[in-house]
């Protein structure tokens, strides 16, 4: 592997069958010697596999659709290469011409947009399990920026083998083109939400959604939910100043709706925070017959 340039930040991780060395599945796939990596260790991240790397994305898929076990079988089986992030570092830019796609694994990351001033307008924040740039697999140019909100570990597939079972597994094509619709769904939500309602609500749908999100997941636990946004980020997510989403911050802490820590959200008042947020779940679409 060449040596990353200095000023990059970011540091990947070697991955190495657990059994047996990389050249051994080479010699049964010589075009592909990861295709046959069911079982992956890498150095530094003990036990991480191909399972643990795509269980959070199963999990998500079986919540919005219908997957039998020959598709959770062929979705493990994708050849994965697992790179470390650092928090606010770019995955791919506007402009890019990416040839694969990235699976969160473990962190927070967001899509944005920077207006020629040097704005920088958060369109959705994505969460571990999730795909955020499938659509880079038929819109071949990104018209945005994809950046590391935490320490992130990420799995990147190459556009080579999603198109190979997407063609292989119909079904799977089909929950991955479902996949990017609700994600669409989302951003029409959020569209409605940073430009219709006032900024406590805004926020309060904003965490909401963010809950009922990591749910799934198994990663909102009781009243505390991970928000790891810096008040600069949630105003670039809202919309709004830095200085006006303090003072949004400070009303729903003196409000005793929230409270806040660093990256994460208690909640307080279920009643005013569902009340504020004016959150209806569907376009979230978390069962296959919506």
């Amino acid at each position: 592997m060449s040596a990353l340039p200095r000023q990059s930040r970011r540091r990947t991780i070697s991955l190495r069958l657990k059994a047996g060395s990389i050249t051994s599945d080479a010699r049964k796939n010589p075009e592909n010697p990861l295709q046959s990596c069911h079982s992956l260790a890498v150095f530094g991240v003990p036990h991480l596999t191909n399972e643990s790397i795509t269980d959070a994305l199963i999990a998500r898929l079986r919540t919005t659709s219908v997957l039998d076990d020959q598709d959770v079988e062929a979705v493990r089986s994708l050849p994965v290469v697992v790179k470390h992030y650092q928090p606010g570092q770019a995955i791919v830019r506007d402009g890019d011409r990416p040839v694969e796609c990235c699976l969160i694994s473990k962190g927070f990351c967001v899509r944005s947009k920077t207006t020629s001033s040097g704005r920088r307008q958060i369109l959705s924040i994505y969460i571990p399990g999730e795909i955020p740039d499938l659509q880079s697999l038929h819109l071949h140019v990104l018209d945005h920026d994809l950046t590391t909100l935490t320490e992130c570990t990420l799995g990147f597939i190459s556009h080579v083998s999603l198109r190979e079972i997407t063609r292989r597994r119909p079904n799977v094509a089909e929950i991955f083109w479902r996949d990017t619709l609700i994600d669409a769904a989302m951003f029409r939500d959020w569209i409605v939400n940073v430009g219709q309602r006032p900024a406590p609500s805004r926020l309060a749908h904003i965490i909401v959604e963010l809950r009922e999100r990591l749910k799934v997941i198994g990663q909102a636990q009781g009243a505390w939910v991970e928000m790891p946004l810096t008040q600069e980020q949630i105003g670039e997510a809202m919309g709004i100043t830095p200085v006006h989403a303090n003072r949004t911050v400070k009303q729903l802490r003196d409000d005793k709706v929230l409270e806040f820590r660093r990256g994460s959200v208690r909640v307080i008042d279920e009643q005013k925070l569902l009340e504020l947020a004016d959150f209806d779940g569907l376009y979230l679409h978390q069962r296959p017959s919506l």
